[in-house]
């Protein structure tokens, strides 16, 4: 049995669920996964997570858990509620917290995925010893963590820091949240992919991406880019081109010393980013210019998110 005080972080993403039982020290000690989709309740979903967490956490021993700390999109750390996230299955407010603590009997706290994965950077990542910096999570959907004078932005009622529903294209494309354009309808994993299929319908390029073989998706364009596809660079660059002049916009609120990058879009690395930089760059106010580091997370997969909600717990 292992022994010492241990947190158990979950991270709730739009597709799949990861969860760890972390040390205080910062290793991940034992760490599973789940789809999060393919539920038809969020208790459901509830029953079948902690079917998959009951190995774990007899694994380790249930009384050497000190709490579980829970990284969701739209979770509010001051009500313990899932409220209206677009990109999760359930509709309306969710009572995620009250619903895990008599599930499981621990004291569970959540937050916005975004903080929770900028909470694990911010002590295991490339953001430690950083007081000001933002971070941007590009997966199904665009989450963010602000953290100003070395603490997370929570606002008034624990929604600050969305900008992935800043308005990026005015009366853009429609949005799951109800508004358009939002930023993560367009610089978001499905955001690209959305781009590529109406550029496809709309133009007559030759392409890699036109192969009825490939199921597209932004692993897809990320593959075709390498290969020199012109097509799928343009992809790259146009998505870079926004989220860029988005984040020219909230350097101007915070003045970070850098913007970390974390999920699935963000493996692009430079030719997500380059684009991103230049673009930003062109936009910014000159008192910001060369001054923002663009980092890629250090912490593989999950683990931002992971170890960020176990923090909630200490």
């Amino acid at each position: 049995m292992i022994t010492g005080s241990l947190a158990l972080g979950i991270d709730i993403g739009g597709t799949n669920t990861s969860f760890g039982v972390v040390d205080r020290s910062g290793p991940i000690v034992v760490q599973g996964t789940m789809k999060t989709t393919g539920h038809n309740t969020v208790h459901e979903y509830i029953t079948a997570l902690v079917e998959n967490l009951r190995p774990i956490l007899d694994k380790v021993g249930r009384d050497n858990i000190c709490g579980i700390g829970v990284g969701a999109p739209n979770a509010n750390y001051y009500t313990g509620e899932i409220a209206f996230a677009p990109n999760l299955p359930w509709e309306g407010v969710i009572p995620l917290a009250k619903l895990l603590e008599e599930a499981l009997r621990y004291k569970v706290t959540i937050t916005n995925d975004a903080n929770a994965a900028a909470l694990g950077e911010m002590i295991y990542g490339v953001a430690k010893g950083m007081k000001d910096f933002i971070m941007v999570t590009l997966g199904t959907g665009v989450g963010s963590g602000f953290v100003a004078n070395g603490n997370l932005i929570y606002g008034h009622d624990g929604f600050a820091g969305e900008l992935g529903h800043v308005i990026a294209v005015r009366e853009g494309r429609k949005c799951g949240c109800g508004r358009n354009g939002c930023l993560e309808t367009y610089a978001s994993a499905t955001g690209i992919v959305r781009t590529a299929k109406e550029w496809l319908e709309q133009r007559s390029d030759k392409t890699l991406l036109r192969d009825s073989s490939i199921k597209m998706s932004a692993h897809a364009i990320h593959v075709a880019a390498e290969e020199g596809d012109a097509f799928a660079l343009e992809l790259f660059e146009y998505t870079g081109k926004i989220l860029g002049q988005t984040l020219a916009d909230a350097v101007a609120i915070t003045s970070p010393e850098a913007i970390v990058f974390f999920g699935g879009l963000a493996k692009a690395g430079p030719l997500i980013l380059d684009p991103t930089r230049r673009h930003m760059e062109e936009n910014l106010l000159r008192v910001f210019k060369n001054k923002i580091s663009l980092l890629p997370s250090a912490l593989p997969d999950a683990d931002a998110a992971i170890l960020g909600a176990s923090a909630l717990v200490w």
